[in-house]
């Protein structure tokens, strides 16, 4: 009995990657255009805070559930763009997508632990006057916007398969039959 490639992601995947799309737009949204344009002092500010910190620990977690399935289950071959180039960006775009994933997990707690915002949220310690005084800010802030710029190389790949190639590539990330 041989085992074929599946032609769709699994359920779970599906769940994953489309729970995590929507959990990192917030997370731009948040980090790169709600906190900056709010001012230390303002009370929305530690809110806005906490919430970048609880969305970027569920973006972790189901980076780990999504990191354990691609290692344990069959996932449908790579998609093909009819161009070796192409081809190729599309697997390095995937895989940055985990580093920098990982890269901003970390980078984040590195400065969750070094502005003790624990005792920020718990109101025992002031806001931090400027992030950057923690090593771990620079990266996080570079690591943003390339995921931002890879966030739309995928969105834009995607809608290149789906209406110039017309390969419904789009089906395999959503539920149906295999």
């Amino acid at each position: 009995m041989s085992e074929t490639t599946p032609k769709r992601y699994t359920p779970v995947h599906v769940v994953i990657h489309w729970l995590m799309a929507l959990l990192v737009f917030m997370m731009l949204g948040v980090g790169k255009f709600a906190m900056p344009s709010v001012s230390p002092q303002d009370p929305q500010k530690v809110m806005l805070l906490q919430s970048h910190t609880y969305i970027g620990a569920a973006i972790t977690i189901l980076l780990i559930v999504r990191l354990i399935l691609k290692f344990t289950t069959k996932s449908p071959a790579p998609a093909d763009a009819g161009n070796a180039f192409l081809n190729f960006v599309g697997k390095a775009v995937h895989v940055l997508f985990y580093i920098l994933l990982i890269g901003m997990a970390i980078s984040g707690l590195g400065m969750y632990q070094l502005a003790n915002l624990p005792a920020v949220f718990s109101g025992a310690q002031a806001y931090p006057p400027n992030f950057f005084d923690y090593l771990p800010r620079n990266g996080h802030g570079l690591l943003s916007w390339v995921l931002l710029v890879l966030v739309l190389l995928h969105v834009g790949a995607a809608l290149y398969h789906q209406f110039i190639r017309k390969d419904n590539l789009i089906a395999r990330m959503w539920f149906g039959k295999s």
